[in-house]
């Protein structure tokens, strides 16, 4: 391989306006993973109830399901680059005022409170820079710039409750959290510091159309996606691998125990999926776009086969490979289909249907946790995890009949 080709590699896709966003994304990604885990410690250290945790954790994740799609409408109606620095500032004052109630022993029910109106105003953010990353990146380049993102979720899974456990071991709650606030300034200065200009403003406003309402917005992203089953079908793959992630979130803890691990196994386990997708990633990233429906079903496979296979490993290091593997697999439907998104549709109700698909994967996860709990009463750890790696391949296989051909043009439409 030449020099040349090397460098053309390694180099990131884009140009510097999408490598701030870039930096936005891991910034705000890495303090949301470490506030997530010095609010939990907050409200336990205060509460001592499992209850108010999950009471916390809803209001941290509801928001999103609920009112993703206007999220979405909004990306589709204002200015990106606005939405986008307005809600990161907005959220690290939420931030500030969170801190003071960890600080100054204010009542803890204002923690779920504040965590979820953070989270409701935070909802802009994922459908503008989905938007503005089709805008920004050449089409060629576009899986590549994908897998980047993905990559970047996955890894602050490993860094961002890293630097949460650090912080408290050396402080308190209250100063991670002020931490956190200090994450949303700086991603949101990366985004102002690139120029206003058309690659932001949405469709409508360019072309000094009308705006249509909320609810025509929805139809229209909806409406888009079913008329691209190709589309479907990637997004579905990537909401079902959402679920197995959520399913993880409750039964890692008794994986871990099971290979040996003890009372650390839980973040031992995560850091591995977390690792796994960071790698994951990146293959993904060299993989032509025309091969979707053959990487998609290895994918799928990998995760059905190393999700059965954490129900029976008799020891941690047979555990934290399977959970690289499985890692990388699920990451896999994300990549594509953000992939997917801008190639299949059209620019005018892009950001309108990724704010339905963004919520469907975040829902994946709560069902997921949802359903762990009556398949462990029901089967055991072994049966639950052999379940679920069933559950997988069948409807991977459903969702892998067709060939995930793109068509020729992107479909569009009418939000009138």
């Amino acid at each position: 391989m030449t020099n040349s080709a090397i460098t053309q590699r390694l180099r990131l896709p884009g140009g510097r306006p999408f490598h701030l966003i870039l930096v936005s994304l891991a910034v705000s990604s890495c303090g949301d993973w470490l506030y997530n885990v010095a609010l939990l410690a907050f409200v336990f250290q205060r509460t001592g109830s499992a209850t108010w945790v999950a009471l916390t954790t809803a209001g941290r994740v509801l928001p999103v399901v609920v009112l993703g799609p206007i999220g979405g409408v909004l990306a589709d109606r204002f200015d990106r680059r606005r939405l986008i620095i307005a809600s990161g500032t907005a959220r690290a004052l939420l931030m500030v005022a969170l801190a003071g109630v960890a600080a100054l022993g204010l009542p803890v029910v204002l923690a779920p409170l504040i965590a979820a109106a953070a989270t409701a105003i935070g909802v802009v953010e994922p459908p503008c820079v989905a938007a503005c990353t089709a805008r920004f990146v050449p089409e060629s380049e576009l899986q590549r710039a994908q897998a980047l993102r993905a990559g970047i979720g996955q890894g602050a899974v490993v860094v961002g409750p890293a630097l949460g456990a650090v912080v408290l071991l050396a402080s308190t709650p209250a100063v991670a959290i002020l931490l956190n606030a200090l994450t949303f300034v700086v991603a949101a200065a990366a985004v102002g510091v690139i120029p206003p200009g058309p690659e932001f403003r949405p469709a409508t406003e360019r072309a000094g159309a009308d705006k249509p309402g909320v609810l025509a917005r929805i139809r229209a992203g909806a409406g888009a996606l079913m008329g691209a089953p190709a589309a479907i079908r990637l997004v579905s793959a990537d909401v079902l691998c959402s679920a197995v992630y959520g399913l993880l979130t409750v039964t890692l803890m008794l994986v871990g125990h099971k290979a040996g691990a003890g009372a650390g196994g839980y973040g031992l386990m995560l850091g591995a999926f977390g690792a796994g997708g960071v790698i994951g990633a990146a293959v993904t990233a060299r993989i032509e776009p025309g091969k979707w429906r053959r990487t998609l079903a290895v994918a799928l496979g990998l995760v059905g086969v190393t999700v059965a296979g954490l129900g029976v490993a008799p020891a941690l290091p047979l555990a934290l490979g399977l959970a690289f593997l499985g890692g990388g697999g699920m990451v896999v439907g994300e990549v594509l289909s953000e992939t997917a998104l801008p190639q299949l549709l059209d620019d005018a109700v892009l950001a309108s249907a990724y704010g339905l698909v963004f919520p469907a994967c975040v829902g994946g996860i709560v069902a997921g946790s949802l359903a762990a709990g009556p398949l462990l009463s029901r089967f055991g750890l072994t049966g639950t995890m052999a379940v679920a790696g069933l559950f997988v391949l069948v409807v991977g296989a459903l969702l892998l009949q067709r060939p995930l051909a793109a068509p020729a043009t992107r479909l569009a439409t009418s939000v009138s």
